[in-house]
């Protein structure tokens, strides 16, 4: 995986400040790239939960929030009377924390996870909550005295600040895209015709073909890496493909969940090379993968490390590019005409089966994440797509699935599949 930083590129944080307040006093949004735009509109959550030897009281959860304000002051923009890049006052603190004590952690952390809609309804708070549940009896004989969740507005948190701020360290993005690394003319004409060609093709998907009701539901499962690092190994492949092959093989049920002979997936990976077309906010960046299915997990396997692999060969800015057009175009139709962009719209899914996104190493330093204990998990939520997200830590992976709910019961296969796998590794050897 490659690296990722604070800030890609320096920029003047005062002045950039001072720009701020002046543009959210006409627009709470008016800061947010066209791919921010998207997903606040599409109401996409992300969230990050997990066990702490440590006890959670109000004060604790507000000091918290300062911290993590401080180290991300993003967390300050997109509400009405945001302030970016100044503290919270007391009445917000208390307003987007909460706490409560329960008799145990059975069912946790599936059990509290849900969509996040309360964070789109009051306009006038932050687009983030922290949460805490405090174990009534002390800590249970695994040492968990408490369980802390972060749940926000994917417009304002992604994957590689989940991972910053659990070490402590600075979120900032400043400005992603990079003037010095120009895309050629050549290149924005296609992507402009690109866009023009599906633009009107993916308004009229959107309004025919996205379901009207879609049932969504979470699952975490966690699994030790050195297995899956043994297994990989053995077979040659990278961890990521091995782990997104179990997750496609299992919730494809031998061709009855997705297809027979095709799995159109998105998977999401960092990229340290920033040109000026890229987003100014997101570091992640989109690829399309479309994946052979095979009967065989081994031969799958392999498959799928084989089309990454090709995949990452070609231009991987490609679709991420194309979908930044697009995107511009949408939010500047929707400023004409905005009853073209109900939830109906924004719940299409594209026809893809399933969203892979591998997140970067979670691991715990300093005083911000002080006494929170592995596994470590992390997601994300958007209406009507199957999402799964693998969280790697020091001694574990998390895979975090949301989902339609005809899918969630064969998340259980995978535990089997790398048993399987492992028992195989383990003759071998």
């Amino acid at each position: 995986m490659k690296s990722f930083s604070t800030t890609s590129f320096p920029t003047d944080q005062t002045k950039v400040l001072d720009d701020a307040l002046i543009a959210v006093r006409k627009h709470p949004q008016a800061l947010f790239t066209n791919f921010q735009w998207f997903l606040y509109q599409a109401q996409n959550t992300v969230y990050f939960t997990a066990f702490s030897t440590d006890s959670f009281d109000r004060e604790k959860l507000c000091s918290i929030v300062a911290q993590m304000s401080a180290l991300a002051p993003q967390l300050t923009h997109g509400y009405v009377g945001a302030t970016p890049g100044q503290p919270f006052p007391q009445h917000l603190l208390e307003a987007i924390t909460s706490i409560e004590e329960v008799d145990d952690f059975d069912g946790y952390p599936d059990k509290w996870i849900d969509a996040g809609r309360d964070l789109y309804t009051d306009k006038n708070l932050p687009l983030f909550r922290v949460r805490a549940i405090v174990r009534r009896n002390g800590p249970d004989e695994q040492g968990r005295a408490s369980m802390i969740m972060v749940r926000s507005s994917h417009a304002i948190m992604e994957g590689s600040d989940s991972a910053l701020l659990t070490r402590s360290q600075p979120s900032s993005h400043g400005t992603m895209s990079s003037s010095a690394n120009k895309v050629s003319w050549r290149k924005r004409i296609s992507y402009a015709l690109g866009a023009a060609f599906v633009l009107p093709m993916h308004m009229i998907s959107a309004h025919l073909l996205s379901p009207k009701v879609v049932e969504m539901g979470f699952r975490s499962v966690a699994f030790e890496r050195a297995g899956l690092r043994r297994i990989a190994n053995r077979l040659k492949v990278r961890q990521r493909s091995l782990m997104f092959a179990l997750v496609m093989y299992a919730l494809n049920d031998g061709g009855k969940g997705f297809s027979e002979k095709k799995i159109r997936g998105i998977y999401t990976m960092l990229d340290s090379e920033r040109h000026d077309y890229d987003d100014d906010f997101f570091r992640v960046r989109s690829i399309e993968a479309i994946f052979d299915v095979t009967d065989n997990l081994e031969d799958f396997i392999l498959k799928v490390d084989e089309t990454i692999g090709e995949v990452e060969a070609k231009d991987i800015t490609k679709m991420q590019f194309l979908l930044n057009t697009m995107l511009a175009a949408h939010r500047a139709i929707s400023k004409v005409l905005p009853f073209l962009y109900s939830e109906r719209f924004f719940r299409f899914n594209g026809n893809y089966d399933i969203v892979l996104t591998m997140v970067p190493p979670h691991r715990t330093y300093g005083d911000l994440t002080k006494g929170l204990i592995e596994p470590i998990y992390c997601g994300s939520y958007h209406p009507g797509s199957n999402l799964c997200t693998f969280v790697p830590a020091r001694k574990n992976v998390t895979l975090n699935f949301s989902m339609r709910t005809q899918h969630l019961p064969y998340v259980e296969k995978i535990a089997g599949l790398l048993q399987e796998l492992d028992e195989t590794v383990t003759e071998q050897s």
